[in-house]
């Protein structure tokens, strides 16, 4: 490594639904994070850690800040919240396809408030979504919610346009320290927890509005066997009995196609092959219920 290096801890906030795990994945080359088209997929801090000969860049993925509508919404608004403390970047990034929202100015304004000491990006996701024309409109109508001293980028997480330039960004505002990772490392998270994360964002992709938001995923064993292979046996838990038909689907259909989908990106992750074992249980109202809630990583353990 060079002398002058760079490192530190970059937070990534914002609403729901933006591109936050998108974008860290497409940063490090890999995936670390599920990712799906439905808001919350991110549920946990999670850290995304991308190494090179001028710096470490630690990002930390944080869940959507949104209007909490139950108790897991409250634990995700904290873990974004928290997920402030301690960081030397705050990467704010907002989605260019669609006009600022209430919950933009929302997290906008606690931008604000922040200490000049850390250092605030702005960087505008979904460029690709606009013509040249509205695209200077729109980052105008994102530029104006920031009151303080801020670096602003235009990306496209999804066709990795300009990351180069925000990685060139990010390392030109962190300090002069030495890494706090091995070079080698790239989350904080277990394998098994990755895995876990990875069969809840099939089951998001492939299920009814009604549901996903519903889902938790418990991994129950977890081991490699002799011939090499990995042995994963996970329990899909849903709030209501009805939503176990629509999970299991016609002739098992729908727990084979998310067990399928969530194999494959198991084994892209820990290059090796897995069975794959899927259980479905109710747990009614698990959302609201605190021992649940620690049962599955969500609450705050006294």
């Amino acid at each position: 490594m060079t002398n002058n290096f760079h490192s530190g801890f970059i937070a990534v906030i914002g609403k729901p639904n933006v591109g936050k795990s998108t974008l860290i994945n497409a940063l490090l080359g890999q995936k670390i994070a599920a990712v799906s088209p439905r808001p919350q997929t991110t549920r946990k801090r999670q850290l995304g850690i991308l190494t090179n000969e001028q710096a470490q860049l630690v990002f930390v993925d944080t869940p959507g800040i949104h209007n909490a509508h139950h108790k897991l919404g409250e634990f995700l608004n904290q873990e974004a919240s928290e997920a402030l403390d301690g960081v030397d970047v705050i990467l704010f990034l907002v989605d260019l396809s669609s006009q600022p929202t209430e919950e933009d100015t929302h997290i906008a304004s606690l931008m604000n408030r922040l200490p000049p000491q850390i250092q605030l990006v702005l960087a505008l996701n979904k460029m690709d979504a606009l013509s040249a024309d509205a695209l200077t409109t729109r980052i105008s109508a994102y530029q104006s919610l920031i009151t303080r001293d801020a670096k602003v980028i235009a990306i496209s997480a999804l066709k990795s346009k300009h990351l180069d330039d925000l990685l060139t960004l990010l390392i030109s505002v962190l300090p002069e320290r030495p890494a706090d990772f091995d070079a080698e490392q790239v989350t904080d998270i277990y394998e098994k927890d990755i895995a876990a994360d990875l069969i809840r964002e099939a089951a998001l992709i492939r299920l009814r509005d009604e549901v996903p938001h519903g889902i938790a995923v418990r991994i129950d064993e977890f081991k490699e066997r002799d011939n090499g292979m990995n042995y994963i046996a996970a329990t899909i838990f849903v709030e209501r009995e009805s939503q176990k038909g629509i999970v299991i689907g016609e002739g098992g259909k729908m727990l084979k196609d998310i067990g399928s989908a969530a194999r494959k990106e198991i084994e892209e992750m820990g290059g090796k092959k897995v069975y794959l074992e899927l259980r479905i249980k109710t747990l009614k109202d698990w959302r609201n219920n605190p021992n649940a809630l620690k049962q599955f990583g969500y609450g705050k353990q006294k």
